[in-house]
């Protein structure tokens, strides 16, 4: 069954760090065997209507999202990201 990694970001503190962050983040969970499927600001929100940024990745299952987030290459991106970031990162199995 697939699994989406959803990761929503709160507030961007620091925009260098960010882009660090992405030059290394996305081929390390492409690498992992994600496969992006939206990623940036909302086109239109309802209900609670937050404008955050977001981004959408599917992978083959929950097992391997939790292995992309744990390997080395994704590490070192969250370590170029540090504080520059405040958000929340879920994954969800599919339907």
């Amino acid at each position: 069954m697939p699994a989406y990694w959803i990761s929503s970001y709160r507030a961007i503190d620091d925009a260098e760090r960010m882009a660090a962050y992405a030059a290394l983040a996305v081929p390390a969970l492409t690498g992992a065997g994600g496969r992006f499927l939206a990623r940036g600001l909302p086109e239109q929100v309802y209900e609670a209507g937050l404008e955050e940024r977001v981004v959408l990745i599917e992978f083959d299952s929950v097992e391997a999202a939790r292995a992309a987030h744990d390997t080395p290459a994704y590490q070192e991106a969250l370590a170029a990201l540090g504080d520059g970031a405040e958000r929340d990162i879920r994954i969800v199995p599919g339907a």
